[in-house]
């Protein structure tokens, strides 16, 4: 895909990103980040991001990308930057932000009165069928699971965006739903990563995933890393979880550029097989 550069996109290449690739075919690199719908500001101040954030997906450099806050369409915004410079995208964001080579997999989460939005994925790697699962607690929240399984080096790696709730308890719920859903849906044995922005303000999911499988991808003697708010990071709210693959490595894209582009920053780890 050949898109136009934006005026603050070259420094996203900046040494304050850290986005070198992986060292070996072995490692599988993923990135988890919410976009924020592409959107930044209110009100007068308000401007386009999305064609700076495809500039930094592409950065990235990962093998799959975990993507949170996609739109496919926004009537109401799409008319409000049409005459911008770069202007709203012809495409749903998913595709807009798939780097060259990448397939591209999307489902909505939510409908609002002017448009939509949802999880998506991205992926160096063939896709398998796409499913979606809704784990919305209440009227108020619509939230859903995207699950994708993917082929990589001889394995299917099953791939699950979440995007969880505001309230504990929902997420709580939210979580055994996805822990039900991977019994379903996810063969026994299988290499799994859930990716996403657990909104986990408290830290008190770690149990209730390691419940259902899954444990928290960590760099043995590192700390959690925070992604958010993206200008002064504190909270460690998205996050990646694992069966059957471990983390080696770990890092958090930093600098004015990754802070102006979504209110989350992109979190990348390394992932090998658990042998």
């Amino acid at each position: 895909m050949t898109r136009p550069t934006p005026r603050h996109a070259a420094a996203i290449n900046s040494a304050t990103t850290d986005t070198t690739p992986a060292q070996s075919a072995d490692r599988l690199r993923v990135a988890t980040y919410n976009i924020h719908k592409g959107v930044r500001g209110m009100g007068p101040g308000k401007r386009l991001e999305i064609h700076n954030l495809g500039m930094g997906v592409q950065a990235l450099d990962a093998d799959l990308v975990f993507l949170q806050e996609v739109r496919l369409f926004h009537h109401r915004e799409a008319r409000q930057f049409e005459r911008t410079w770069f202007g709203w995208p012809e495409q749903g964001q998913a595709e807009f932000l798939a780097p060259d080579g990448y397939e591209v997999a999307y489902r909505t989460n939510a409908i609002t009165r002017h448009g939509e939005h949802g999880n998506a994925l991205l992926s160096r790697y063939p896709m398998g069928d796409i499913g979606h699962h809704d784990v919305s607690d209440h009227r108020f929240e619509q939230r859903g699971l995207l699950h994708v399984p993917v082929r990589w080096q001889g394995h299917e790696v099953h791939a699950v965006v979440a995007h969880l709730g505001l309230i504990h308890g929902s997420r709580v719920r939210q979580v055994q739903r996805l822990a039900k859903f991977i019994t379903d849906h996810v063969p026994d044995g299988a290499p799994l990563v859930v990716a996403g922005d657990f909104n986990d303000w408290g830290e008190r999911l770690d149990a209730p995933m390691k419940d259902g499988g899954l444990s928290r991808a960590l760099v043995p003697g590192r700390g959690r890393l925070p992604t958010f708010p993206s200008r002064v990071p504190v909270f460690s709210l998205d996050r990646i979880y694992l069966r059957g693959l471990r983390c080696v490595d770990m890092k958090v894209p930093r600098g004015p550029s990754w802070a102006r582009m979504s209110d989350h920053l992109p979190l990348l780890a390394e992932l090998v097989l658990d042998t």
